[in-house]
């Protein structure tokens, strides 16, 4: 049996709650608040990141018949999770990744840094927050924002860091495990396409792009995002 695992980066909320839709749809669904958000300290690299989160899933139990289903840096240590472990992950669904390593603007990262410092300009991150997640529901939106107040912008510096590093283009190629790529067309955020780089990379990948929904699909367009997992899950049980 299929065990999803849903893995959050940090935006929309920086913490698990922004899976809550998948979760109320998906029972015996699990995502944790990954090490540095909420609680704990960040971890300094995907690598160790997906460390972390497999000793968390083997201590209690999950150590096969993964779905893995990430966004941004949830995505990253999703991959990194297939790409290490594939006899353990049954099916892979990214969200908003690059599997090569990025450059980011220098003053995107010292917002952050000044926004942990400066009431200001912490009111200006937050509100940042609020415009890229425009396609939200506005009551869903304001709770994710609770989230990013608990969190903070520090912990958000340190894994745009952290996802700047991640680099597997030159693993892509062995990725075994079922793919599905989903992509938001309307990313206020602008980044290049990247998903399509990876769906071009790995053959028999799927492809889903999304209008009206941006850096968070499944935040924006959460029953279609549904379907389509429920779908491509469905299909990994009739090849086996």
């Amino acid at each position: 049996m299929s065990q999803f695992v849903f893995i959050h980066g940090p935006g929309a909320g920086g913490c698990a709650a922004s899976f809550r839709r998948q979760l109320d749809a998906f029972p015996g669904s699990i995502a944790p608040d990954l090490p540095g958000h909420l609680a704990g300290i960040s971890c300094a690299s995907v690598e160790r990141y997906t460390d972390w989160l497999r000793g968390w899933l083997w201590a209690q139990g999950h150590q096969r018949d993964l779905v893995l289903v990430g966004f941004t840096l949830g995505s990253c240590i999703a991959l990194q999770y297939a790409l290490d472990y594939p006899d353990e992950v049954q099916g892979l669904v990214l969200m908003t990744v690059s599997m090569r390593a990025k450059k980011r603007a220098p003053d995107t990262l010292a917002f952050r840094l000044q926004a942990a410092t400066d009431p200001a300009v912490h009111a200006q991150w937050l509100d940042a927050m609020r415009t890229a997640m425009q396609w939200v529901a506005p009551e869903f939106r304001e709770q994710l924002i609770a989230c990013h107040r608990q969190v903070g912008p520090l912990s958000q510096h340190r894994d745009l860091v952290v996802i700047d590093q991640f680099d597997v283009q030159d693993r892509i190629h062995t990725l075994k495990t079922p793919l599905l790529l989903i992509r938001g067309m309307d990313d206020p955020l602008a980044p290049e396409e990247y998903e399509r780089d990876i769906h071009q990379a790995v053959p028999g990948s799927q492809y889903l792009p999304l209008r009206q929904a941006g850096h968070f699909p499944m935040a924006e367009q959460p029953e279609t995002v549904n379907r389509t997992i429920m779908g491509f899950v469905a299909r990994l049980g009739s090849r086996a």
